[in-house]
């Protein structure tokens, strides 16, 4: 089959790169055997021919089918090769962004070198409880598959998590634990997972260290034992440490750091606390700076030392002892830094006074020249002698920085003892889960000691996975009983066995450390002469002698010799230890104490680390051959005993591999080095589980899963009942070599490649079956196209001959038409010619009988023209004539007209100048046209001026021209006359002259006056028309603005109303806030109840053993009776809500010791009370006992017995008060004066006026006596008579008839009464007072509104202001009058409660005196005839109240709640029948007015409700059933409360039966806080019905059969944590909505209330559906969409036929709705792009590039989406502001509210079953 396959064409397989590892290729020629090349086509284009090897000939590798590349597990590819498994790799971690991948039974984690956001809380609970299989891998399903099988198998667990450095071993580790310390939670209050993640920090400051390849290396290995009880929940920890990185303390590489630790304490040197350490920059010490990089880039070393310090102390390490450590790493700072001066070669001197040496002794208390002594001289012991020898300046050099070493070992030691000993745990431990976070295996270019540890760790731990995995093939195989054939598998153990046997490397090297003059070059030529050419794994060096070569399990690896002996010895002076054993610092020398002292308590801790206690030269006191032994103890030797230890362990637990992998040496995001990723992937063995894997039957099918995949290859025939026949009998036909398929119990083994051979029959078969329906459909779509063509043809030539027949007619036509035209033109032609002849006669004759006509008309036309001539001069002469007198007339008309024209404009002017109009009009331009108008009115009045000239100047020249003319006609006429006196007459002609030329001055004046007259005119004119213009562009302005105006005013009321839609939106949003905040308090609360009730349970039991419950119910009882009695009495006293969580307790001035002290006596007081009452009640029972033997005793009691009771209980409540009042006065605190004096001087003066009252109570009840007696007397038959004998025997008469038991109980109820009526004017005392404090806190507020009101009007123009201050000033009167309006209704509602409490009190007391004068006089009627009594109580209706004796209360309780079964009252009884019950018990209650009888019966019902739900808590029928009768009640107490707003919808008689003395809204209040604990209480019961129906029925049930296709699954689905229960369908998840639907509608459950139950459980349902499809990427794919959209249809079609379409929880699907609509859509262009962004504004941007990115075909016509097409859509969705929460909220709960909801069933027509066992009330 594998052969076939290179047979296909463009067949692709992996061929080497040097460069890329592994490169795609396709097959361009068909492979025969035989071929020697392969002509193959490479991804970039080009052709190459790949010549096979000629001795192994192997082909090479496949590549496997696209829709296979990407999965979750490795194991399911179909070809598992080196080049598959980094192929899968890179496409999960660069295209789709998945760090995580299994790999058989190993988690593969990848380092992304950025933050993810996935390892939230949401992330947590979404793996917890979750088969590994199930969910997309992850190191959270990693561990809670040890979490699982720790606590199912009861086996110890292992997580290995191993990697070279950078790899992200140690945060894997971290979220492990962090997923324990979260899932499982602490046994105690100690929050022990919280020290567990504390350590992380302290170990990491002191064992972890910046190298070239991580900022954050860990240089040590860890073993961390998380201890679990039975309970499987924290309750310690313990901690393993190997191999620490000591070299690092003295020396570091270019560009690496020391221990974090250093940099801390250098960052935090000003400290106040540090300065006696005398630090300083890290660049002052020899030991920090080594490196070259102090620094590590976004890490602040100040703020990790703060974090440290904090771990410390969580942790329990005292500030003495955290600042002798940071002493101790300040010393050995100092200590590198102490220089050595040379004497000679082989002696050298340390300084005089040496500073760094002087503070390094300060420091650590030791003496100074001791000190310097040993630290250049050294003791050599023989067996006689002991020298003192000095060392040469290299060798001090050397012992120093072995002593600094050793010190900082030893220090790292004790910190993990006493981190140890602060996660220890006293309780016994159950189990453990251990976290291995150890090096990976190593190589580097210079090889030394740690590296050779390293590898050799990796070795065993290799060997040890080896075995598992083949351990865990062969149990598979076994399981299945299928044949088991032996694998051959890569075996370490000889490796093992060089490094470890006797005489191996380190054998050899132990021998070669006890040599007195042994050297690395002796070890290395023993290790030549031992191993070379014997042992095929070690191989020597060609050029060098001081190396030798192992071949690891990995790689050849290349160790250096030189210094394995030196490391390996690990020595240190011994007197050296001394003078720091000797040391006054206290801490100094317990880091030094014998090992016995200084190991951990476990055994365990101590082996796991004494590779980092001990050193070969330690002297001891008392035992020295002990400790000479001890030091003999090589570390390569304590290595291999710790790891040996380490094995054992592991080999005891069942193990969980991680291997993490370094993507790149750049520490780039998301960047994929091919080459580094092989070799990690070789080195950690991940490989090595692909080989055996491979090497027998890695595909494995569930039958099921074969024929739903495979189901295209058979035919229908093959089909048969039985799956497992139908898979053998298809797969014998398919794969003709049974070798490469195995058939198991429950599962099908196929061998490598066969999966690809059936994917690619399945392809062809799907693709002949493609080709077939297109074949048809093209030939359908031809024939259809060929059909058309024909029809359209015959169409054509239709018209085409159609076509052609009108044009030979139009032919005929026009032939026809043509001869006509020659007919009609040669006629033409023939006229024509005729025509032009008899033309040019007519002419002539016209011409000639022209001339003749116009002769006679010459002569007639003279004679004419000669009339007219004279016609005219006669008419022109009379016309001029007329003209002129014509033009006379109409000067003197227009001279009239114009002086009545300029009357009228004076008129209009005057009306112009009117500025009444202007001013309405234009307020500012008033002045303006004022100053115009006057301006106007001067020009008038000059202009009238000159005109007035004018006219006398106009009559002078008329009198003179007149006189003129008069003077020239005397002259004329005695012209003759003068004559003679010539002289005369030329004077006077002298003096005409003279007047002529004045004539002709005054006319050239008039002239100058007319022009300046027009002149005036005309400016006055443009003056006129100016200011029109101006008023038209005014008026124009004032329009413009007007219109502005409007607009704006539109505008802002627009925007008022969006900004009020949009507060409206955010108040309401605030409200739901609100509302989830205080009802998730409201859960915390009940949560913190029931906790403080099973402690309080388990108190009970280990303190009171013998009496097992008996006191338990009754305490409980009490305490929260007394707790609610409490919140009640607080709540009238000093006005604080019920409601605890509101802010405005914040606010009360209560001093709160003397609060508790109050409600303890309070309490006191109550319980005293209640004592009092039942005696009371006691002794009334035994008067009626003894009643006949009263009348036979009648001195046996005395009369005033029963008065003397009641005053003795007065006076007892008196001196109690008093009491209290005294307790008051002397017990508060000093704060009470401050400013919470008043509320306690309010308190004293109600007790006051509270014993006042009850005084003049009692003197009331004397009054009441008195009256009652004189009654008495007066209906007796006898004489009045006031002596003290009669009185006497009147007494006793009424005793010995029983009067004296009536007399009591009508006393006793008027106590009642007057008690009742001290706590109402109690009450409305305070509600007065808070009344007023309300005033003045609405006055303030009022006063501060009108201040701001009024500065605003100040910045208001004049005629706003008056406008606003009207409007504000009727907003006033407004709120005035319906507050006043408020206030009369209110009084209305007293007056008319008054007076329905005064006709209560009317009838109690007419009853009363009826009843007493029926008990007073008995002996009247002895002798008349007995009758019926109480006739009409007979035939009063039923009031709709319940009665019942005190003492049946916990009768009733227990009947009625405790011990009810909910499905009996639902099915046949009608809803809410306990809730009417206990309603109308209430009522009766109310009725007697007693309120001790109320809060008893309340109290009782609360607390019995709680009881029934805490022990059925987890039935569904009970918390609905308790629900809705609790909502019932609620409701019953607010329609019949008496409120106006709840009595709307009820009947005259439901009003009548209305509460009449109590008002209740604070017990409403309480059981509104129960009904919404039990609301959540019921949501959490159908979520944990519901959450393990929803994945299955949702997501992994095909709902509709054969569209989506099952690929092929690794191992992960084979070791599935659980077993399967079943399959769940959606169909079971529509029968248990159903059923909650029926059960809650049988329950009579308000519908709003259901309404809100189905948003939360479609919620519920839409939450985990997207959250487990965002986690799991074998569900992302089209068909899987498909799937849940059909599933959504058919919850929608659900809530349809439930009428629930309007109760939102439709739109609580909207986000899955969208995310499998996102599965359904294109994925390619930018309009994809586009409408994808539109149409999921429902999901996160999170959520829709997570969908993108698991997006997975399933089958190969589908395609996977773009990288690019990704990037797109994140650009487009940058600006969209949402959570950057990936997951949804499954644990969210809606805030639940509870619509009033009146019942219309009447109490009175309330019938009581006889199955309740409530016999002994009575309906009343």
């Amino acid at each position: 089959c594998l052969s076939h396959l290179y047979t296909i064409p463009f067949a692709r397989v992996w061929i080497p790169d040097p460069e890329e590892v592994w490169k795609s290729a396709e097959l361009l020629k068909d492979y025969k055997p035989g071929d020697k090349v392969l002509l193959l086509h490479l991804e970039e284009g080009k052709d190459l021919e790949y010549c096979l090897d000629p001795k192994t000939k192997e082909l090479p590798h496949l590549r496997n089918p696209d829709i296979l590349v990407g999965e979750n597990d490795l194991t399911a590819l179909s070809y598992l090769h080196e080049p598959a498994v980094l192929h899968n790799l890179r496409v999960r971690f660069i295209d789709s962004k998945l760090i995580y991948t299994y790999c058989g039974i190993v988690l593969v984690a990848i380092n992304p070198y950025e933050q993810l956001p996935i390892y939230g809380e949401d992330i947590i609970n979404a793996y917890s409880g979750q088969n590994m299989g199930d969910m997309d891998p992850h190191i959270f399903a990693v561990a809670e598959e040890a979490y699982k099988q720790m606590a199912r198998d009861e086996r110890n667990q292992s997580i290995i998590v191993s990697g070279e450095s950078g790899a992200g071993k140690t945060v894997s580790a971290k979220y492990a634990m962090r997923y324990f310390a979260t899932v499982s939670g602490s046994a105690s209050e100690a929050n022990v997972e919280e020290k567990v993640l504390a350590s992380n920090p302290i170990m990491e400051s002191i064992g972890n260290a910046k190298t070239t390849r991580n900022d954050n290396s860990s240089r040590f290995g860890k073993y961390i034992e998380i201890g679990f009880d039975k309970r499987y929940r924290i309750i310690g920890a313990n901690m393993r440490t190997y191999l620490l990185e000591k070299s690092r303390v003295v020396f570091q590489a270019e560009e690496e750091r020391n221990y974090h630790i250093f940099y801390q304490l250098c960052a935090s040197a000003k400290l106040p606390e540090f300065k006696m350490l005398r630090l300083g920059n890290a660049n002052d010490f020899n030991y920090t700076k080594q490196g070259g990089s102090p620094v590590i880039e976004g890490v602040d070393d100040a703020k990790e030392m703060a974090h440290t310090r904090q771990a410390c102390t969580l942790l329990g390490i005292s500030e003495s002892y955290q600042m002798g450590i940071f002493q101790i790493l300040a010393g050995i700072l100092h200590l590198g830094n102490v220089g050595f001066t040379s004497r000679d070669a082989d002696s050298c001197a340390i300084p005089p006074k040496h500073e760094p040496l002087c503070i390094f002794c300060d420091l650590m208390g030791v003496d100074y020249e001791e000190m310097c002594h040993w630290l250049c001289h050294r003791k050599l012991a023989t067996a006689t002698e002991t020298y003192i020898k000095p060392i040469s300046k290299l060798q001090a050099t050397n012992a120093r920085d072995a002593l600094a070493k050793h010190i900082y070992a030893k220090l790292f030691n004790w910190i993990v003892d006493h981190v140890n000993q602060a996660l220890h745990s006293a309780v016994k431990q159950h189990s453990f889960i251990g976290v291995l976070d150890i090096y990976g295996f190593e190589t580097f270019e210079i090889n030394s000691f740690e590296q050779f540890c390293i590898n050799y760790a990796n070795e065993k731990l290799q060997q040890q996975f080896n075995m598992h995995v083949f351990k865990l093939e062969q149990e598979e195989y076994m399981k299945e009983q299928i044949p088991w054939t032996l694998i051959d598998f890569y075996d370490n153990q000889p490796c093992i066995n060089l490094i470890e046997s006797k005489l191996g490397i380190l054998d050899l090297l132990d021998e070669e450390c006890k040599m007195p003059k042994g050297t690395d070059d002796t070890w290395a030529q023993k290790l030549y002469n031992t191993h070379l050419n014997k042992c095929a794994l070690f191989e020597k060096p060609r050029l060098s002698n001081k190396a030798f070569i192992i071949q690891h399990f990995a790689d050849k690896v290349e160790y250096q010799c030189e210094g394995f002996l030196e490391k390996n010895k690990d020595t240190v002076f011994e007197e050296q230890i001394k003078v720091l054993r000797s040391s006054k610092f206290k801490m100094l020398p317990e880091l030094f104490q014998d090992d016995e002292k200084a190991i951990s308590p476990t055994s365990a801790t101590s082996l796991g680390r004494t590779p980092l206690t001990r050193a070969p030269a330690k002297p001891t006191k008392g035992r020295p051959g002990q400790m000479a032994k001890e030091h003999k103890k090589t570390v390569g030797h304590q290595f291999r005993n710790s790891l040996h230890l380490l094995m054992e362990t592991l080999n005891a637990t069942t193990p969980h591999y991680v291997r993490c992998i370094k993507p790149n040496d750049f520490k780039f995001p998301f960047t994929f080095d091919e080459k580094r990723a092989v070799q990690q992937l070789r080195a950690c063995g991940v490989l090595e589980t692909i080989r055996i894997s491979a090497a027998g039957f890695p595909s494995r099918w569930t039958y099921q899963e074969f024929f739903s995949r495979y189901r295209v290859l058979m035919k229908q025939k093959d089909v048969l009942s039985d799956r497992k026949q139908t898979c053998k009998n298809v797969l014998e036909k398919l794969i003709l070599d049974k070798d490469k398929y195995q058939f198991g119990k429950t599962k099908i083994f196929f061998r490598a490649g066969q999966v690809a051979y059936l994917e690619k029959l399945r392809a062809d078969k799907l693709r002949a079956a493609c080709i077939r329906i297109q074949k048809t459909i093209r030939g359908w779509l031809l024939r259809k196209k060929y059909l058309r063509m024909r029809k359209a043809a015959i169409t054509v030539q239709r018209y085409v001959r159609g076509y052609q027949a009108r044009c030979y007619a139009k032919f005929l036509r026009r032939t026809k038409a043509a001869t006509i035209i020659q007919k009609y033109w040669r006629m033409y032609v023939v006229c024509r010619r005729y025509k032009i002849k008899r033309a040019a006669t007519i002419v002539l004759q016209s011409y000639l009988r022209g001339y003749l006509a116009r002769n006679r008309y010459r002569k007639i036309l003279r004679e004419h023209k000669a009339v007219i001539i004279q016609k005219w001069v006669r008419g022109w002469l009379a016309r001029t004539h007329y003209k002129r007198s014509m033009h006379a007339i109409i000067y003197l008309q227009c001279c009239f007209r114009r002086m009545m024209a300029k009357r009228e404009l004076k008129k209009l002017k005057i009306e112009a100048r009117s500025v009444e109009r202007y001013k309405k009009l234009h307020i500012g331009m008033e002045n303006k046209i004022m100053q115009l108008q006057r301006k106007v009115d001067e020009q008038n009045k000059d202009y009238k001026c000159l005109m007035e000239k004018l006219t006398n100047l106009e009559g002078i020249y008329n009198s003179e021209t007149e006189k003129l003319r008069s003077d020239l006609e005397r002259l004329q006429l005695s012209e003759e006359e003068a004559k003679v006196a010539t002289g005369r007459v030329l004077s006077l002609q002298e003096e005409i002259a003279k007047l002529r030329k004045d004539l002709e001055q005054t006319r050239s004046e008039k002239k100058c006056i007319e022009e300046r007259a027009d002149r005036y005119k005309q400016e006055t004119e443009e003056l006129v028309s100016n200011l029109k213009e101006e008023n038209t562009l005014l008026k124009q302005e004032k329009e413009s603005l007007n219109h502005r105006i409007v607009e704006q005013a539109k505008e802002m009321t627009e925007t008022m109303e969006k900004k009020l839609v949009e507060e409206t939106k955010q108040l309401e949003l605030d409200l739901n806030d609100e509302r989830l905040r205080y009802q998730n308090l409201l859960n915390e609360f009940s949560r913190l109840e029931e906790r403080y009730d099973d402690l309080k349970e388990e108190m009970t039991l280990m303190v009171h053993v013998p009496k097992p419950g008996h006191k338990r119910t009754d305490s409980t009882h009490s305490s929260n009776e007394s707790e609610y009695i409490f919140s009640s009495e607080i709540a009238e006293m000093e006005d604080i809500p019920l409601r605890t969580e509101e802010p405005t307790e914040k606010k009360v001035p209560l001093d709160m010791s003397l609060f508790l002290k109050l409600q303890k006596r309070v309490t006191e007081l109550e319980q005293e009370k209640q004592v009092m009452q039942d005696e009371l009640d006691r002794k009334e029972e035994q008067v009626l006992r003894s009643k006949a033997k009263v009348r036979k005793r009648p001195s046996a009691l005395p009369p005033t017995s029963p008065r003397q009771e009641l005053e003795s209980e007065n006076k007892k409540l008196k001196n109690e008060l008093n009491e209290l009042r005294k307790a008051l006065s002397e017990k508060s605190a000093p704060e009470v004066t401050a400013p919470g004096a008043p509320a306690y001087r309010v308190l004293m003066e109600q007790l006051t006026s509270v014993s006042e009252e009850l005084d003049v109570r009692k003197e009331e009840v004397l009054i009441l006596r008195s009256q009652l007696v004189s009654q008495k007397e007066a209906i007796q038959p006898k004489n009045t008579m006031t002596d003290s004998t009669i009185l006497l025997e009147d007494v006793q008469k009424m005793k010995d008839k029983g009067e004296i038991a009536q007399a009591y109980i009508g006393l006793k109820e008027t106590n009642r009464l007057l008690e009742s009526q001290l706590q109402s004017q109690k009450r409305s005392h305070e509600n007065e007072a808070e009344a007023l404090r309300g005033e003045i806190q609405s006055l303030k507020e009022e006063n501060n509104r009108q201040q701001q009101l009024l500065a605003q009007n100040l910045q208001l123009p004049p005629e706003a202001r008056i406008e606003a201050s009207l409007q504000h000033e009727i907003t006033r009167l407004t709120n005035e009058n319906l507050d006043l309006m408020e206030q009369l209704e209110k009084q209305d509602k007293t007056v008319r409660k008054l007076k329905k409490q005064l006709k209560v009190f009317a009838k109690k007391i007419g009853e009363l005196e009826v009843g007493q004068m029926e008990n007073i006089s008995p002996g009247q009627i002895i002798d008349e005839p007995i009758r019926p009594v109480n006739i009409p109580r007979k035939e009063k209706d039923f009031q709709g109240m319940l009665e019942y004796k005190k003492e049946d209360e916990q009768k009733l309780v227990k009947n009625l709640i405790l011990e009810l079964k909910p499905r009996g009252v639902a099915v046949n009884l009608i809803p809410g029948l306990p809730a009417y019950i206990l309603f109308m018990c209430v009522r009766h209650a109310d009725y007697l007015n007693d309120d001790q009888k109320v809060r008893s019966l309340l109290t009782s019902t609360i607390n019995s409700i709680k009881k029934v739900l805490k022990k059925r808590g987890d039935d569904f029928e009970t918390v609905s059933f308790w629900l809705s009768n609790t909502c019932r009640f609620l409701h019953c107490l607010k329609q019949y409360s008496g409120e106006e707003g709840f009595m709307k919808h009820n009947t005259s008689r439901q009003n009548e039966h209305c509460l009449t003395n109590f008002d209740l809204a604070e017990y409403r209040q309480v059981l509104s806080d129960l009904a919404i604990q039990i609301y959540q209480q019921l949501v959490r019961v159908l979520e944990n019905i519901l959450q393990p129906m929803i994945v299955s029925g949702m997501l992994e049930h095909e709902t509709i059969q054969g569209v989506s296709g099952v690929k092929p699954t690794g191992l992960r689905k084979r070791t599935s944590s659980i077993a399967d229960e079943g399959t769940y369908t959606l169909d079971s998840i529509l029968r248990q909505l159903n059923s909650f639907h029926s059960v809650m509608c049988q329950h009579g459950m308000d519908p709003e209330l259901i309404k809100q139950v189905v948003k939360q459980m479609f919620y519920i349902v839409g939450a985990i559906t997207l959250n487990n499809l965002l986690l799991r990427k074998d569900m992302c794919s089209w068909s899987k969409g498909m799937q849940i959209r059909y599933n959504v249809s058919q919850l929608e079609e659900w809530l349809r036929d439930k009428n629930l379409m309007n109760s939102g929880a439709k739109e609580t699907l909207e986000p899955l709705i969208q995310a499998a609509q996102l599965l359904q859509v294109k994925k390619k262009t930018d309009d994809d792009a586009e409408a994808i962004c539109s149409m999921c504004n429902a999901l996160t941007t999170a959520q829709i590039v997570k969908v993108l990115n698991l997006y997975t075909p399933v089958n190969e016509f589908e395609e996977r989406v773009s990288v690019s097409f990704i990037r797109t859509i994140q650009m487009r969705l940058r600006d969209r502001k949402d959570s950057p929460q990936l997951l949804m909220d499954a644990k969210h709960i809606f805030p639940v509210t509870f619509p009033f909801n009146p019942s219309s069933l009447a109490l009175e027509t309330i019938q009581i079953p006889a199955s309740l066992g409530l016999g002994f009330i009575s309906r009343v």
